[in-house]
């Protein structure tokens, strides 16, 4: 793997092979496991050599990759780091051939004002706080369904000389999965039976997985199903009290398309449970390694809301914010970069600037600064920061009350990452379950 340089003064970029990810690459291949394990160090790296970094794609797209937590926060809030991915794809193309920013679907994170504006407006109200303090009920109910299955696992076995109440699980597909996969399809109202299939589609676009043309069938695979379900319930009259019954009303009022309805349902089913995903398995292994703060945080469960923050911050669910290019030249801390270049934010190298924060590469759960960046930042914001939030609280305190004894069954080095830069989150976490 290839260690970032600094962006010259001179604005000529020195090109480095790769970078250890392949977003835009036309072929997946596997990351350094040094890094998907801790990519803490690289990211350091790069924050304390310069403000901007420059590199290379493997499809040979250059990249600038700013890490500081000021630069990062101020980009966030720039208009002139656009996101509109046709205005991105063209650029692209114009580069290099073969890249794939993900044209095939239409959404909010992909789009720029006026466009932006219109289809967040449409949604906005379902995740405002309101709302989502609304679904409590549903989100511990849910959580609470999940562990009995767990538990059940773990019930007394007695032999002729032991009893135990032991069993192995794997939090990311028993628990940390199901959990906001099955709140997102109640939301939808779609078919809980079916959450496998909505994994596998968001791995694929997510990861890019195989190739291109293996994005555009999940793609393509995904929008036919929901407009499949939005098709069944006019033809039926149905129209439960759901999102997708939203969604189809402002199509109605002629505030949305089919292509918008399927990239909103597509960014609610990937965005709705990755980034919750991947918060509840990092939060689990930071207490897995550390029984005392787990401890800490039973004692007295009112702590969550605030250890939730920390936990945002220290292992950040999204790595990368998702790629954006410049509309004009931009000064990020002394370094200018062009127009038309293609900029990566990095919330979780920001998230671990002692600029910033103090100690940052220690979990502090009673740290009381939830400055992090973690949900990003101005009109991108994360729509379901709230969302994910009552889901991580509620699940961490219900999971740590059930079993009080969970232990990591595996060696910490076992573990698999995803392999993805954007994503920080673990393809699974055994664990052994004591009540």
């Amino acid at each position: 793997m290839t260690t970032a340089t600094a962006a010259p003064r001179t604005n000529t970029p020195r090109q480095e092979k790769h970078w250890p990810d392949n977003p835009g690459a036309t072929e997946p291949r596997q990351n350094p496991p040094a890094f998907l394990s801790d990519p803490y160090p690289t990211l350091a790296r790069m924050r304390q050599a310069a403000p901007v970094s420059v590199l290379n794609s493997d499809s040979g797209l250059r990249l600038w990759i700013i890490t500081r937590y000021d630069d990062v926060r101020a980009a966030l809030f720039d208009r002139r780091f656009a996101q509109d991915v046709r205005r991105a794809q063209d650029l692209a193309d114009s580069r290099v051939e073969g890249v794939n920013l993900g044209t095939e679907i239409t959404h909010m994170l992909s789009s720029d004002p006026p466009d932006h504006t219109r289809l967040r407006r449409v949604v906005q109200a379902a995740f405002s706080r309101k709302r989502v303090e609304a679904m409590r009920p549903m989100v511990e109910r849910i959580t609470l369904e999940l562990l009995d299955g767990l538990d059940a696992a773990a019930a007394p076995r007695t032999t002729r000389t032991t009893t135990t109440a032991t069993a192995t699980a794997d939090l990311v597909r028993d628990f940390a999965f199901p959990l906001p996969i099955l709140v997102v399809c109640e939301l939808l109202g779609f078919p809980p039976e079916d959450r496998d299939l909505y994994r596998k589609w968001s791995t694929t676009i997510v990861t890019q997985e195989g190739d291109h043309a293996a994005v555009r069938r999940a793609v393509q695979e995904m929008g036919s199903y929901v407009l499949a379900i939005a098709d069944r319930r006019i033809r039926r009259n149905d129209r439960p009290a759901d999102l997708l019954t939203e969604l189809l009303e402002a199509r109605e009022r002629g505030e949305l398309t089919d292509d918008e309805i399927v990239g909103m349902v597509a960014l609610l089913l990937i965005g709705g449970h990755e980034t919750t995903v991947n918060l509840l398995s990092t939060s689990c292994l930071a207490l897995l390694r550390d029984p005392g703060q787990a401890a800490w945080l039973r004692a007295d469960p009112t702590r969550m809301p605030g250890a939730v923050e920390e936990f945002l911050r220290y292992d950040s669910p999204i790595c990368m914010a998702t790629t954006r290019f410049t509309t004009e030249p931009v000064d990020v801390g002394g370094v200018e970069i062009p127009q038309d270049e293609f900029v990566l934010l990095s919330l979780g190298a920001a998230n671990r600037d002692p600029a910033r924060f103090e100690d940052p590469d220690r979990l502090v759960l009673d740290r009381r600064d939830a400055g992090h960046l973690a949900f990003g930042g101005g009109i991108h914001r994360c729509l379901g920061a709230l969302l994910g939030k009552l889901e991580t609280e509620i699940a961490l305190t219900a999971l740590l009350a059930r079993f009080p004894g969970m232990t990591l069954a595996c060696q910490e080095r076992e573990l698999r990452w995803r392999n993805t830069m954007m994503l920080r989150g673990l393809e699974a976490l055994p664990v052994t379950l004591r009540r």
